[in-house]
């Protein structure tokens, strides 16, 4: 008979994962379950279930000398919300676009990431913002980073009896701006063609730092070094835009599927970050 768990401290959630673990086949974790629940719909939820969302310690948003700590938690209603700097515009857009309202104010940002679609809204900007995760276990905790914790479709590095606790975001080293834009069927309740995110640090009007990753266009979210590289000292204007060239996309690996073909999506992505880069550019002086 499958069991229902909601405990309101991580140690309980842990010392429960980990005796599961040892003894029957480990529970399904639930952090807002938006994934989770439309996947069986017409059927009985038949697996054990350990629901974090009772765990107070594992939400909301933080800020430290180092960086800020996004509980696993946190909604995405709450991302959208927060009074946070411009370096958070890009998740900020990326959350106002996961799903619907309801889904904003239910789904979680680690439950995103460790549902690990190709299309999730939040890997692009996290990816760009140089996101670490935190692991917790009965062991202890580690980090790792977000580029080495989604390894496929529906896959990361998650071990047994380990729980995402938080998502470690480091603080640029100058005023950084960022942007997320997503193209699909229509404006929302959407799952993306192509997605961006673009961070730029920016010191006297020149780029000091860029990061620049693409969603939907491969099984896991891809920078683009190349192109990354050649914006670092550039001035900060809509001429950005001209040193996008398609060989800096030739890492992605999309697919042909029901909403577009794999050469859509590639060139889908070029375009999209012209856009992106034309739209930062405004910023300069």
């Amino acid at each position: 008979m499958a069991s229902y768990l909601r405990p309101t401290n991580l140690a309980e959630a842990l010392e429960s994962l980990s005796a599961a673990n040892q003894n029957t086949s480990a529970p399904v974790i639930l952090a807002g379950g938006t994934d989770f629940f439309p996947a069986r719909v017409g059927r009985a939820v038949d697996e054990d279930i350990l629901d974090l969302t009772g765990i107070a310690d594992l939400r909301g948003i933080t800020e430290s000398d180092d960086g800020w700590r996004i509980g696993a938690t946190t909604t995405w209603s709450e991302v959208a919300n927060a009074d946070l700097p411009p370096f958070f515009d890009a998740l900020r857009a990326a959350a106002r676009v996961v799903g619907g309202v309801q889904i904003q104010n239910s789904g979680t940002v680690a439950g995103n990431l460790c549902n690990a679609s190709p299309a999730a809204d939040s890997v692009p900007p996290l990816l760009a913002m140089r996101a670490r995760l935190e692991l917790a276990s009965t062991k202890g905790k580690r980090e790792l980073g977000l580029n080495d914790f989604i390894t496929g479709n529906r896959r990361t590095t998650l071990k047994p009896g380990e729980i995402v606790s938080a998502i470690l975001i480091p603080k640029p080293r100058k005023d950084a701006h960022s942007i997320f834009l997503k193209l699909g069927a229509r404006e929302y309740l959407v799952i993306s063609i192509a997605m961006v995110a673009v961070v730029l640090e920016v010191e006297n009007n020149v780029i000091s730092a860029a990061t620049v990753a693409v969603g939907a266009c491969s099984a896991v979210a891809q920078r683009l070094p190349y192109l990354e590289a050649e914006l670092i000292g550039r001035r900060l204007n809509t001429a950005l835009a001209n040193r996008v060239e398609p060989a800096q996309f030739e890492g992605l690996q999309p697919i042909d599927d029901i909403r577009a073909s794999a050469a859509y999506r590639r060139e889908a992505a070029v375009v999209l970050v012209r856009r992106a880069l034309t739209q930062l550019g405004k910023k300069g002086a």
